[in-house]
């Protein structure tokens, strides 16, 4: 059965943090610029002398800067978003001698602090993740009942009638709080719905269709002229797929756009930041993220996800990152993120999910 790891935090009544001075600000003169020596975030938990009180900044995220609101409590904001009169804390130390500490153990048991090489991991082709799998699967059952999972996609997943089905089964079955993904993920999925092929090839033979590079741009097209995806499933009588699963079971998503985006489709965010703001938004809820087959997009969930989550009771409990792609490049570039709150796996993502939707007993 899945434990949820315990945090422990700083014992503060530490001589070193009894006698440290309060955290030092600056209040912002420029909108979007920072103080010099502005303190940084990281995806860690970190605590900030307050009126002679450690506080944690309850909704972190990495490189950012950190406001001390009108009513104390701790905001961390993009530094292009602060505003004038903010007061931002700062200081480059994290070890408390500043006002300042970065804990980075609070989820490891005091064996696992002993041992400093478990906090970096190997991960390749060869790797078994069969444990892995089996972790995942019970981490999926736990967080179904208690907590938020967020899906990280690539495009892949609409190019395989298998894997189709079984996100549609992850969907259906309350696996899925919520997508991020781009245009392509969810034209070609829609394609795959309407047509059978993704990028004009059948999603079961990946045999090319006659004129089949028109079935996405007819699709986009279409549902641009529906005005919206869940008009468009109405409109057309889509009944399968992964889209089809959100409109259905009401799991919001946020579509990213790319310079190289055909159409896009009308919920396709295409200023960047404003994109940004949304992921943020939906990673902010998530106490598990999978990330799928899309490099910018996990690299992105990456630093804007921290590796602990605070409930409304203020307890503490970790934030889980998957990262799943057929590069080792992609996945270890978020490995170092720490053994406990990242695991990567190196399969192909078609492969990955119908394993974990066999194993939690979900597919017909």
């Amino acid at each position: 059965m899945f434990q949820l790891p315990e945090y422990r935090e700083p014992d503060f009544t530490e001589k070193r943090f009894t006698e440290a001075p309060d955290a030092a600000w600056e209040t912002v003169t420029a909108e979007g610029v920072a103080p010099e020596n502005y303190h940084s975030t990281s995806m860690y938990p970190e605590y900030f002398k307050i009126d002679g009180k450690w506080v944690l900044a309850a909704e972190s995220r990495m490189d950012s800067s950190v406001v001390i609101g009108e009513d104390g409590r701790l905001k961390v904001v993009e530094n292009r978003n602060l505003k004038v009169g903010d007061r931002v804390i700062v200081g480059r130390t994290e070890n408390g001698e500043e006002g300042i500490y970065l804990h980075s153990s609070g989820f490891q048991s005091a064996e696992e602090e002993e041992d400093s090489f478990s906090f970096r991991q190997g991960r390749s082709r060869e790797t078994s993740y069969a444990r892995d799998y089996d972790r995942l699967i019970e981490l999926l059952k736990y967080e179904k009942e208690n907590g938020n999972i967020l899906w990280v996609m690539g495009p892949a997943f609409s190019f395989d009638s298998n894997a189709r089905k079984a996100m549609q089964a992850m969907i259906e079955n309350g696996y899925v709080n919520g997508i991020m993904a781009g245009n392509a993920l969810a034209t070609h999925d829609l394609e795959g719905a309407m047509f059978h092929t993704a990028l004009g090839q059948d999603i079961y033979t990946q045999k090319s269709q006659p004129n089949g590079h028109y079935n996405h741009l007819d699709v986009i097209n279409r549902v641009r002229r529906s005005g919206s995806i869940p008009q468009f499933i109405k409109d057309y009588q889509i009944d399968n797929g992964i889209m089809y699963g959100c409109v259905k079971e009401n799991v919001p998503f946020v579509l990213t756009s790319s310079i190289r985006d055909d159409g896009p489709l009308p919920e396709v965010i295409g200023n960047a930041y404003e994109g940004q703001k949304a992921m943020r938004e939906m990673v902010k809820k998530a106490t598990t993220v999978i990330c799928l087959a899309t490099m910018l997009h996990t690299i992105a969930t990456g630093n804007m996800t921290p590796s602990y989550f605070v409930r409304e009771d203020g307890s503490v409990r970790p934030v889980f990152l998957y990262t799943v792609d057929a590069d080792e490049f992609v996945v270890n570039k978020l490995l170092d993120r720490g053994s406990l709150s990242a695991t990567t796996i190196v399969t192909n993502v078609q492969d990955f999910i119908t394993i974990v939707a066999g194993g939690l007993g979900i597919l017909k």
